[in-house]
C-alpha cells in the first residue's frame, strides 16, 4: 500500500519508528516531514498529508503530532481527507469500517511505539462497511444542511 506520514517536531521519533517499520512490512512510505527536530508548525504537515492524499499519491495516510489533535484538524481541513483521531486498534478499526477514515492520526506524548503499530495494523487491514454508513461518509464530502 501506498503510505503518507507527516509529523510535527513532537512526533519525529515515532514517524521515523513507524515509517522504518512500515516499510519492512512492505509498504511503499513517503516521509512527507520534517527531518530535523527544530520546531515546526503542525498545520503546514498536515495540510502537506492531506494534499498527498488528495492528489491519490497515497492511498491511505498517517498524521502525527505531539496529541494528534492540531495536526488531524489541519488534515481535515482538505475535503478529500477524511482524518480520524485513533489511540487503540478498536477505534482505528471503527475509523474505517464506519467512516471510511483514509487517515489517522495519533499523539506521540500518549501512545507508544507498539501501540501506535497496532492501530496502524487495524487501519491497513480494515475495509469500509458500505450499506448504511455510506449515506452518512457521502454527506462529510456534501453537507446537506
Amino acid at each position: 500500500m501506498r503510505i503518507a506520514i507527516a509529523s510535527d517536531h513532537a512526533a519525529l521519533e515515532l514517524k521515523a519508528a513507524l515509517a522504518d517499520w512500515l516499510r519492512g512490512e512492505g509498504h511503499a512510505v513517503a516521509d512527507l516531514g520534517p527531518d530535523s527536530p527544530a520546531s515546526v508548525d503542525y498545520p503546514d504537515y498536515g495540510y502537506k498529508l492531506a494534499a498527498a492524499i488528495a492528489a491519490g499519491e497515497a492511498e491511505r495516510g498517517i498524521a502525527l503530532c505531539g496529541s494528534g489533535i492540531g495536526i488531524s484538524i489541519a488534515v481535515n481541513r482538505n475535503p478529500a481527507a477524511r482524518c480520524a483521531l485513533v489511540s487503540e486498534p478498536l477505534s482505528a478499526r471503527l475509523a474505517r469500517e464506519h467512516n471510511d477514515a483514509n487517515v489517522i492520526a495519533m499523539g506521540a506524548r500518549l501512545i507508544g511505539v507498539e501501540m501506535a503499530k497496532a492501530c496502524v495494523t487495524e487501519f491497513l487491514a480494515t475495509g469500509f462497511g458500505g450499506d448504511r454508513h455510506q449515506r452518512r461518509v457521502d454527506k462529510l464530502t456534501t453537507p446537506t444542511l
